[in-house]
């Protein structure tokens, strides 16, 4: 496909001239943004106020000048986080492979579900999993998502719980929000988190939580297998190679 040499929508680039601008200079007012950038005032008004409205800019008290947020360094710590983990972890994924035989996930907290960044398939003939790298997954169902969820505050969970769509995918799936705490203590307790058939039927996860370079537990690796071949035997087993994994990639990611 052949690289456009303007951009086909207008109103992006100038947001973008916009915020590459405030980026690299003092704050500035709307006549000064308006003269450097050659757009109207009524213009670049717009444009100042969507970028505030989003939260990426604001207008000084004082001086009325704009200025850009700490969100764009946000924006952009969360994208070379997720960038730099996965050459890191793949590694570690690769192992898990290899000694289990299994499915391997490695998964990226987004508000109240996990998105799978990266997955590695099973050498068994197994079943398909749904699972693809770019999806989603509620966090109230699932390994990876109650994993995370155990290295948080109760008051947190709660807020979580609230804002899901909290619904039975299986009979198995947890909706009440006593018993979800109950299993919350369990993984706190054991150190792993298991999806015993809750989000998808015939299919069983061990997960355990990996933290980011600030110590949030933003990350989850899980083993994922059919029932068939994860009994209580083999949970404990594959639990021995997670927490391993677990712990070198603590002191690897401080």
């Amino acid at each position: 496909m052949k690289e456009p040499t303007e951009n086909p929508i207008q109103v992006a680039d100038r947001l973008f001239q916009t915020l590459e601008l405030l980026a690299t200079c003092p704050p500035m007012s709307l006549m000064e943004l308006s003269q450097t950038l050659g757009l109207n005032k009524s213009t670049m008004h717009r444009i100042l106020n969507s970028l505030v409205y989003m939260g990426y800019a604001k207008q000084e008290n004082n001086s009325l000048k704009y200025t850009l947020t700490h969100r764009i360094c946000e924006l952009s710590n969360q994208f070379m986080h997720q960038t730099n983990i996965i050459p890191m972890v793949r590694p570690y994924l690769q192992e898990l492979v290899n000694l289990s035989g299994e499915t391997i996930h490695l998964v990226q907290m987004d508000q109240n579900s996990a998105i799978y960044i990266d997955k590695m398939e099973s050498t068994q003939n197994s079943i398909r999993l749904v699972s693809k790298v770019g999806k989603s997954i509620p966090l109230y169902c699932s390994a990876v998502g109650k994993a995370m969820l155990a290295n948080m505050g109760d008051d947190v969970i709660k807020e979580i719980w609230n804002n899901s769509d909290i619904r039975a995918l299986t009979p198995q799936t947890i909706v009440d929000f006593k018993d979800f705490m109950n299993e919350i203590d369990r993984v706190r307790k054991n150190g792993y988190a298991l999806d015993l058939e809750e989000n998808e039927l015939g299919v069983r996860c061990i997960a355990v939580a990996i933290s980011n370079y600030q110590n949030q537990p933003n990350y989850a690796i899980s083993i994922s297998a059919p029932v068939t071949r994860m009994g209580r035997r083999r949970i404990l087993e594959l639990a021995e190679f997670v927490w391993d994994v677990k712990k070198r990639l603590r002191n690897e990611l401080r």
